[in-house]
């Protein structure tokens, strides 16, 4: 059996289990769309926690991140990884009960658009609307990563076109969302997190013995100009084509770019977006009980720092053992790849391969089925047809499923698309348009309907013009958008709602009850 047999071996056992948990759960999740969309509220902490993470880091965490390590070194890769974790224990921390207990309070919401439109008690569905189409748009191109990396995956490792393996990778993560819906999502994404994790580390131990030692990666790290530095950017030459010069077998690299403390917190900003992340807020909604959540608090932040400071190794060290493998920003993406096609077995290859097929479909799935319930939930039921039937609204979503997998999939026909630049994208938009007003709700009684709109719209809007208008200016205004989007968005839901009519009696006293906690939990 030659590798590429066995390579596809692993993985056709790999796809096989994860359609089997579909089959398990598809008859329990097809009962109502609450257990389809939110599984019950029947989560335990361990499942929580891998799964939240799992869905949140995606391939980027395989992918996306050796890949800006390999790149240009250590800063970006760093500071963005510390802004993660920090992030994370945040939104554990300070969101999650609090969320867990509101989303009850708030008419047992299964949604983050019905969470936002019940804690405002809205009769119009402004709120509901508004934030299910934000979520369709973001979740879109999410998803479009997703199916970026399985190209690329694919196309890596069989050698095949681009083009025809995101679509192969599109068609089987619709088919396994549509099967089971968010209970075999989150029972997926927790074997995917365990496998994903494995992957890591196995690659990082065959790594380091095969560069000589962490030592030898540590002082082949420190002959490249700016390369492991926490305050300096190692800076490929390019040609024409934007491909790095080679000479006598070593890349060359021009002078190290200045990193100073604003390109620091534009990389730490990643950790806002935790705010208004939808495929982690609803895990806090959905976990059993209020009480679990320290549990799952703690395994996630075990998952996360050791998950995300070996993918940054993994990048350092295979710019050592590979150097000059990966010419290009975008190819550079696929070092995890090469390292587990030329240090391991194939068949524990075809299983180590699964790593990435496994975080590309906790991902891709979480973001298909919160896009789908946005909508159908949202929109569909809540505002198109308002006598919608359960039925119907689960017929709804499975059309909306496939209308956003053929957007998005054709968004990723782009071979020359980067994992990180579209996830930072969808991250930004996701952190500002829900982030502030996720803390606002929870935290400031005062909030408004109209400043809920207000902070909404304003960061998302501010994501699309810092991206496009602003950012390419460079200097001071290269940040990430994040950044300065969230804060607009902060400054007007407190603006605006400071201008507008204190909320009703009805929404204050829920405010004061979840605070107290005097709802079930």
């Amino acid at each position: 059996m030659n590798s590429t047999v066995q390579i596809i071996v692993a993985m056709v056992i790999y796809m096989a289990a994860v359609i089997a948990i579909g089959l398990v759960y598809a008859k329990r999740a097809n009962k109502s769309s609450e257990n389809y969309f939110l599984g019950g509220r029947s989560l335990g902490p361990w499942v929580t926690a891998m799964s939240a993470e799992a869905s949140d880091m995606s391939g980027w965490l395989l992918m996306g991140l050796p890949g800006v390590a390999y790149w240009c070194g250590l800063a970006d890769a760093a500071w963005t990884a510390i802004g993660l974790a920090v992030g994370t224990y945040l939104n554990w921390l300070i969101v999650s009960k609090r969320l867990r207990r509101y989303s009850i309070r708030a008419n047992n919401s299964i949604t983050l658009p019905e969470f936002f439109s019940n804690r405002f008690r809205e009769k119009t569905k402004v709120i509901c609307s508004l934030a299910a189409l934000f979520i369709l748009v973001f979740f879109t191109v999410y998803a479009s990563s997703c199916f970026v990396t399985c190209g690329k995956l694919f196309s890596s490792l069989f050698n095949a076109p681009y083009v025809p393996m995101v679509i192969i990778g599109a068609i089987f993560v619709l088919a396994y969302t549509l099967l089971g819906g968010f209970l075999a999502e989150s029972a997926s994404d927790f074997m995917q997190g365990i496998v994903m994790f494995v992957a890591l580390t196995v690659i990082v131990v065959v790594g380091v013995i095969s560069a000589g030692g962490f030592s030898a990666v540590i002082e082949n790290a420190k002959e490249i100009p700016g390369f492991l530095e926490f305050f300096g950017l190692a800076n490929p030459a390019l040609n024409a084509d934007n491909q790095q010069l080679v000479e006598a077998g070593k890349p060359l690299f021009n002078e190290p770019l200045p990193y100073g403390a604003l390109s620091v917190a534009s990389m730490m900003a990643w950790g806002l977006g935790y705010f208004g992340m939808p495929q982690v807020l609803l895990r806090f909604m959905a976990i059993r009980k209020e009480g679990e959540l320290k549990a799952s608090r703690r395994i996630a932040m075990i998952w996360v720092v050791i998950s995300l400071a070996v993918a940054v190794f993994i990048g350092i060290m295979g710019r050592q053992i590979f150097p000059i493998e990966h010419l290009t920003k975008g190819d550079a993406e696929n070092i995890f790849i090469t390292m587990s096609t030329s240090f391991l077995p194939p068949i524990i290859a075809g299983f180590i391969m699964a790593g990435i097929l496994a975080a590309t479909i906790s991902s891709s799935d979480s973001y298909l089925l919160i896009a789908a319930s946005a909508f159908s939930k949202n929109i569909y039921q809540g505002v198109l047809k308002k006598n919608a039937t359960d039925k119907q609204v689960m017929k709804m979503s499975r059309i909306t499923l496939l209308v956003i997998a053929v957007i998005a999939a054709l968004l990723a026909l782009d071979e020359k698309s980067i994992i990180f630049s579209i996830v930072s994208f969808a991250w930004a938009g996701f952190g500002a348009t829900f982030g502030p007003l996720m803390l606002f709700s929870l935290f400031w009684k005062r909030t408004t309907q109209a400043g809920a709109i207000a902070g909404m719209v304003g960061g998302a809007a501010m994501v699309f013009f810092w991206n496009l208008v602003i950012k390419p200016i460079g200097g001071v205004f290269g940040i990430y958008e994040l950044l300065p989007a969230f804060i607009f968005s902060s400054i007007l839901i407190v603006v605006v709602s400071l201008l507008t009519p204190k909320p009703s009696k009805e929404v204050e006293e829920d405010f004061e009850a979840v605070k107290l906690g005097n709802v079930e939990a």
